[in-house]
């Protein structure tokens, strides 16, 4: 396919995405919630559908969907009704899913996400709503049986569905970044797509540019990754566009995503709506979420990404990349946050969490959680370096590493180690006078006009001097002395 006929033709993409929620028990009984555990150990009646049992509402996943509802400025249902969403697979034992259809209890949300110049495209959230997992069938186990592990059968899920505004790969990606950001900030889902906690389905068509009509739809299933869920949508738009440039028609179906060579398999023709034959749930009561339960949750939420991008870009004047680096993980957000209680000095406080704290965390496989240094301690090492006590380099190169594992402050070890900063003008001068002594041609070299010298003196004198001169008193007497000698 040549980038003319990829240039005639845009992308309409849709995304499904189920959140795993963070709850003790599952959605409908008391069976346990949790991932990892022997196959078939966290199932009862309840949860196997067997007759005579009644399901029971879990309230935490209530509350949970009316978080996420706010973080995506969608409106709340006040009054809503469950359903069952009947077919048949090996692992729905119970033969329906409880789930809402027709009143979800999220409606008319929206995400921005973040371009270039400060631009947002904005994403239009069709729905959330509440509903239960099906168990987890594996094929890769016997060679001749597929077995069935319902651990996760009743699992409470969000699914959160957009409307079809996402114009390339590289937007569903982002999107889907944004949202595992916020489940995490909020606490509700892990957000790992490899554990299957996090799941998403691409709803993908192609139309000729200018057209308003939707072409045909296809839906993509099995990615666990998000970088899998963009390479999916990308074959799937160049083959979608192969297919109607050859004068071929496509067909609505479900197809999954082989990872292994990046390209999507026919799995099934598209299912209509109709054929769940969705009817209202009779063992569960009508849910009515009233406001101040609304306004309960909302004065229990933390602080969200995009209240503190904000913040940093407007109130603490940082740079785009610096605030979406900071917000990237609500831990690491919070530790920044702790961090400018103790120091003012925001954009060096942004480069140590971005750099040798970063760093310390990737090299040593930990999370910010468990990083040694705490906040106000961190805040007093910029703080040496901002009165010039030490130098930025001392500072990275030897305090830095020490405060990692002695139970001392940075001025201890500063003071324990002999780095505090010469800023003392005599103590200075005699190291110039020294070095300029040492160098004599250097110096000749530089009243006749080579300035850029001014660097290998500076580099004699942080030698001689051990690093401890202070480099603006220092630079400026060197050069009064150079211009003298």
């Amino acid at each position: 396919m040549t980038q003319e006929q990829r240039d005639k033709y845009e992308a309409v993409i849709g995304l499904e995405v189920h959140a795993q929620l963070l709850t003790n028990t599952k959605a409908y009984s008391a069976d346990i919630n949790a991932y990892g555990a022997a196959p078939n150990t966290h199932t009862s009646p309840i949860t196997l559908g067997h007759p005579g049992t009644l399901p029971v509402m879990n309230k935490k996943s209530i509350e949970f969907a009316i978080k996420l509802g706010i973080a995506l400025n969608c409106e709340i249902a006040e009054h809503q009704y469950f359903a069952r969403k009947n077919y048949f697979y090996p692992d729905l034992p119970k033969g329906y899913q409880i789930t809402q259809d027709k009143t979800p209890i999220c409606t008319e949300g929206f995400i921005d996400l973040k371009q270039k110049e400060g631009a947002a495209k904005r994403i239009g959230i069709t729905r959330i709503h509440m509903e239960e997992d099906a168990g987890k069938s594996i094929h890769d186990v016997d060679v001749y049986d597929t077995l069935v592990d319902l651990n996760r059968a009743g699992t409470p899920l969000l699914e959160i569905v957009t409307e079809p505004d996402m114009r390339s790969s590289k937007e569903a990606y982002q999107y889907l970044t944004e949202i595992r950001k916020l489940v995490r900030y909020l606490e509700i889902c892990d957000g790992n797509m490899e554990e299957g906690s996090l799941r998403c389905d691409a709803n993908i068509s192609v139309r000729l540019k200018g057209v308003k009509a939707l072409g045909t739809k296809v839906e993509v299933k099995n990615m666990n990754s998000i970088r899998n869920v963009q390479k999916a949508i990308e074959f799937e738009i160049v083959r979608q566009i192969e297919v109607l440039e050859k004068g071929g028609t496509l067909s609505q179906e479900t197809r999954g995503f082989d990872a292994l060579n990046g390209s999507t398999i026919a799995m099934r023709s598209k299912e209509a709506a109709n054929d769940y034959r969705y009817f209202p749930e009779p063992d569960l009561q009508p849910l009515y979420v009233n406001e101040n339960q609304i306004q309960m949750v909302k004065a229990e939420m933390p602080p969200l990404p995009d209240f503190l991008y904000n913040k940093y870009v407007s109130e603490l004047n940082l740079s785009d990349y610096d605030a979406l680096n900071l917000t990237e993980s609500k831990e690491i957000a919070l530790y920044f946050e702790q961090l400018i209680l103790h120091t003012k000095n925001y954009k060096a406080a942004a480069n140590w969490i971005m750099g040798s704290v970063k760093s310390y965390l990737n090299e040593n496989g930990v999370e910010i959680q468990d990083f040694p240094i705490k906040a106000e301690a961190l805040a007093e090492l910029i703080d040496l370096i901002d009165e010039g006590h030490v130098s930025s380099t001392i500072a990275s190169q030897k305090i830095f590493p020490e405060m990692l594992s002695a139970k001392e402050s940075a001025k201890q070890i500063a003071e324990r180690m002999n780095l505090i900063q010469v800023s003392d003008e005599d103590e200075l001068v005699g190291f110039i006078d020294a070095v300029i002594a040492g160098n004599p041609s250097e110096s000749e070299r530089f009243k006749n006009g080579e300035q850029q010298l001014i660097g290998f003196f500076m580099g004699q004198l942080m030698r001689v001097s051990k690093g401890k001169a202070d480099p603006k008193i220092a630079n400026s007497l060197l050069r009064k002395k150079l211009n003298d000698a």
